[in-house]
């Protein structure tokens, strides 16, 4: 059997917590807690909406919100087209305004497009030379009309970390609504939004060690009676999300939420001296270069940039399963958007990497693989064509 390459893909999807498995098997089979949270007559259904509002409150009590404002959904790519269309729609498709950027995810932009077709005026920002998207590009681009900006908490490619709360305060005081895609920081930046001025966040759990196809749509007050469903068929979830609630699923997302709130310090510290400890050996690489942010930024993720002809790509995927673009382009095999926002041409974009960290990444995983790296730059062709 072929060795598996070492997981620096932490940025796609983390792998689910073995304490989290337990959490969900117990959720599955004749003998365990099956019952549907909607059938409140009996046991059953009653056990089950009772571990339903258990992880509610688990992933409310992470991000500072109230389990009241936690919506469920099938993950953030739903939870932003809820937001988005949701907001839209709720006030008819005549005319107005949003804000986004060039470097969302695409579950943003596309929608945002398809607010566009309809005929809504949409503002595509760009980002500075650091990969963020600064408090004082979202004023300038205010209009009369805006009625919602839409803004990703940290970059899924590049790392960096917006301010969300300054941006925030401006779309506040405007009248505006602000929905952010947090599915990259949740549980990697501490998020209060009891405090934060923000409406809409959207969360999911399998890049939290949770399971894939459960996420979450937090509804703040202001939002509150300003979105429309996108999914119909009984009224779940305050009228927001039709659909028999996965119990297994819930349970593992509020699982896996709370295990990050118990170790998110612990973590933090652990995945920022590995970060370090992979840029110091990174050092002696001529022409490396990170993109984004040096400091506005979590320690998870990197976009690193190799020079001109030094890079095996086939080489290196042999050892380390990385991504040479977010999951969401890879399917299409284009250029990185968020790269190309930045000012890199295709030909840079393709010799570029990005590296995420996670939990079980360990200090020898960092340095197998910086020992991979430069053996692939010492393999590399004289030109690497894209």
């Amino acid at each position: 059997m072929n060795k598996r390459p070492l997981y620096f893909d932490y940025a796609a999807t983390t792998p689910v917590d073995e304490r989290v498995i337990q959490v969900m098997v117990e959720c599955l089979g004749l003998h365990a807690n099956f019952g549907n949270p909607a059938s409140s007559s009996h046991a059953f259904g009653q056990a089950a909406r009772q571990t339903v509002e258990q992880a509610r409150r688990q992933v409310a009590e992470l991000v500072g919100a109230e389990p009241e404002q936690i919506v469920w959904t099938s993950g953030a790519t739903e939870s932003s087209n809820l937001a988005i269309k949701g907001v839209t729609q709720a006030r008819g498709l005549a005319g107005g305004h949003i804000i986004t950027s060039q470097i969302e995810h695409k579950a943003t932009l596309d929608t945002a497009r398809q607010m566009q077709e309809a005929g809504v005026a949409v503002t595509y920002l760009a980002p500075d030379a650091d990969g963020l998207i600064s408090a004082e590009a979202v004023s300038e681009a205010l209009r009369e009309d805006t009625f919602l900006v839409s803004l990703m908490l940290v970059n899924n490619e590049l790392g960096t970390l917006n301010d969300i709360p300054a941006i925030g305060a401006r779309v506040r005081e405007h009248g505006a609504l602000l929905h952010v895609d947090a599915a990259q920081g949740a549980g990697k930046v501490a998020i209060d939004l009891a405090q934060w001025p923000v409406d809409l966040m959207s969360f999911s759990a399998h890049k939290v060690y949770g399971p894939k196809g459960i996420g979450a749509l937090y509804v703040g007050p202001r939002a509150q009676r300003k979105v429309l469903a996108q999914i119909h068929g009984g009224g779940h979830e305050g009228g927001l999300r039709s659909g028999t609630l996965a119990t297994h699923q819930i349970a593992g997302m509020g699982a896996a939420f709370a295990l990050a709130a118990q170790a998110f310090s612990e973590e933090q510290a652990a995945i920022v001296a590995l970060r370090q400890r992979l840029l110091d050996q990174l050092a002696s690489v001529a022409g490396v270069r990170l993109n984004g942010s040096a400091t506005q930024r979590i320690p998870h993720t990197l976009s690193l940039t190799f020079g001109e002809g030094e890079f095996n790509a086939a080489a290196l995927s042999a050892g380390i399963a990385f991504s040479a673009t977010s999951a969401c382009n890879s399917a299409s095999n284009a250029p990185s958007h968020v790269l190309l926002a930045l000012g890199h041409d295709a030909r840079s974009a393709g010799r570029t990497i990005r590296l995420s960290l996670g939990r079980f990444t360990t200090e020898q995983d960092i340095d197998q693989a910086v020992q991979l790296i430069k053996a692939s730059l010492a393999s590399a062709p004289a030109f690497w064509a894209v």
